[in-house]
């Protein structure tokens, strides 16, 4: 494997954002609660606008991105994203924190996150050698899941000790430190593409979108990451409402069984490289897109106690696991298919529009348990992210099925 000092350094950068990420998880509607005390609808409100608002706002990223280097973009994503979390713990300490203030922040951390993502990752592309890309994003997914797993906890137990200020600084000095992190990298950035001249600006930023709709296996990957990624985010309130509520689930029981689901995020992105060299791209891309969408339907079906508990966690676990694996592999391939000039805003285009309608199917959730029952809700989501299935890249033109060079194992 040839991954290098460089590569170790922005997955530093990477790691760190994502455990301040995982401690601060949830922060903004504690502060919410439990500072401002707003009644729930502004609750849900606040993490509706921060999708939302920062979809539209974050329209002309991708070609903003896309024609000028990365690093300085990743820096001040970070810069932006520390500035903006860290007025909150100040402006509580002043007594002037607001509504206003928690919305504001909310959508300028979602912005800092879509500019992030997408300069990361062309920068990434550039970094890491093609035979090496399966094992660069699984470290990444690892990471992710990893933070996931163990930050909410450590986050919950630092709000309960010394308070809710406390956590959102942790969350916010993570940022600051990626930024260190990223400065650090040494090795020469490529120059950016140049821009055509006689290309209009409304080109430009619907570029990302056109590109995916212009590629068979991208178009259907994206077909299916909104379908799975709604139909998943629908359920995911209902589904905590039901194991807390309904089921008399104690708050550690609920954690203990999220922390040990993400631990097969964490395995499955450990062997996608093995997997991919072994079975080559479609196959894995393929079983692990239905291995991850097809077992949510049976968390509708819950008992009560410790048995509805540990169902949650082997259920979670096979699905994640799932997720483990095909979220590596489908960064490499969009990675790999997108061609360079073009991947910031496919990126760009790829987060706005998951921002954009995973709200639109929470709400779409809440109606039905409203007009069902939470059980029906929940297994109709189930259904929708089993159906997500069908909109894998199933035709073999769609994904090269070659598999990769052993080096990246």
């Amino acid at each position: 494997m040839a991954l290098g000092s460089d590569f170790r350094r922005l997955w530093s950068a990477y790691a760190i954002s994502e455990f301040g990420t995982g401690v601060g998880f949830g922060a903004l509607p504690l502060v919410a609660v439990l500072v401002l005390d707003v009644p729930e609808f502004q609750v849900s409100l606040l993490a509706a606008l921060g999708g939302l608002a920062a979809a539209a706002l974050a329209l002309p990223a991708g070609p903003w991105i896309e024609f000028r280097r990365k690093r300085p973009v990743m820096i001040g994503a970070d810069l932006i994203r520390f500035a903006a979390i860290i007025s909150i713990p100040v402006a509580m300490l002043a007594g002037v924190l607001t509504y206003a203030q928690l919305c504001l922040v909310a959508v300028v951390q979602a912005i800092g996150t879509i500019l992030f993502a997408a300069a990361s990752g062309v920068h990434l592309k550039a970094l890491v050698g093609r035979e090496d890309r399966d094992a660069a994003n699984g470290r990444f997914e690892a990471t992710f899941w990893t933070a996931y797993s163990s930050g909410p906890a450590i986050g919950g137990a630092l709000t309960s000790a010394l308070g809710v200020a406390w956590t959102i600084t942790v969350d916010a000095v993570s940022f600051m430190l990626s930024a260190v992190a990223v400065r650090s990298l040494r090795t020469p950035e490529p120059p950016p593409p140049a821009r055509h001249p006689t290309t209009s600006r409304w080109s430009d930023i619907t570029a990302g979108w056109r590109y995916i709709a212009g590629h068979r296996g991208l178009r259907a990957l994206f077909l299916n990451a909104q379908l799975f990624g709604g139909a998943m985010m629908a359920a995911t309130p209902l589904l905590n409402v039901l194991m807390l509520r309904d089921l008399g689930l104690a708050p550690w029981q609920y954690g203990l069984a999220w922390g040990v689901a993400c631990l097969g995020g964490v395995a499955g992105a450990l062997t996608v490289g093995r997997l991919t060299t072994r079975f080559g791209r479609r196959r894995v891309l393929l079983v692990s897109g239905v291995s991850r969408a097809m077992w949510l339907w049976v968390l509708a079906f819950l008992p009560a106690g410790v048995a509805g508990m540990l169902l949650t966690m082997v259920v979670e676990f096979v699905a994640i696991f799932g997720s483990g694996v095909f979220n590596p592999a489908f960064a490499t391939y969009r990675m790999t298919e997108t061609e360079d000039g073009y991947l910031s805003r496919v990126i760009a285009c790829w987060s706005i529009t998951s921002r954009a309608v995973q709200p639109a199917f929470i709400a779409v959730g809440g109606l039905l348990a409203a007009l069902t029952s939470l059980r029906t809700a929940l297994l109709i989501c189930g259904l929708g992210v089993l159906a997500s299935s069908a909109l894998l890249p199933w035709r073999k033109s769609h994904v090269s099925s070659t598999p990769v060079p052993a080096s990246s194992r």
